[in-house]
């Protein structure tokens, strides 16, 4: 048997605990919200919970613009993205982007039939939910969504986020 590599009490410093948690390969998504003043963010912290009732969760930073909005409009959508579309995962975690009604405009996007909320264009798949409940995540909020409305767009491979890129 192999000898464990020992494990230092207190080591999990933000950075440590970055690349650790980087080991872990995610899908990534755009988490959206408002109909009149959209806003958008890179996630990769997208589950689904339950298929009965339909539930997924997402975890914000409360410090996230579409956090404020998503309470206030007790809505969200997720748009999954593809391979290939890392150029929007980019866009939507820089925070110097464009804000305001046409934040979408220059990545392409369509509104949702359910919510109201922009859904990313050549996504792999589209969920609006409704949102059910708020769990406190340390500097994060857990939002619990029931789905509503969802879609599959063209069959392909999921844009990935491992060790600190996005991988197709």
């Amino acid at each position: 048997m192999r000898s464990t590599p020992s494990l230092t009490p207190g080591a999990a410093t933000r950075d440590a605990l970055r690349a650790v948690l980087g080991q872990f390969a995610t899908g990534v998504t755009v988490v959206s919200a408002g109909r009149d003043l959209p806003q958008g963010m890179t996630a990769n912290s997208y589950t689904s919970v339950s298929l009965d009732p339909p539930l997924v969760l997402v975890c914000v930073a409360r410090t996230a613009a579409v956090h404020a909005t998503v309470l206030a409009e007790r809505h969200f959508a997720v748009s999954i993205l593809r391979s290939g579309q890392d150029h929007v995962a980019r866009y939507f975690s820089d925070h110097r982007r464009p804000r305001g009604p046409g934040a979408f405009d220059t990545i392409g996007a369509f509104t949702g039939r359910v919510t109201g909320t922009p859904l990313i264009t050549g996504a792999l798949a589209w969920l609006e939910c409704a949102l059910t409940a708020v769990y406190d995540g340390g500097d994060h909020s857990i939002l619990l969504g029931e789905v509503r409305d969802l879609a599959r767009g063209t069959p392909g491979e999921p844009l990935t986020y491992f060790a600190g890129s996005f991988r197709p």
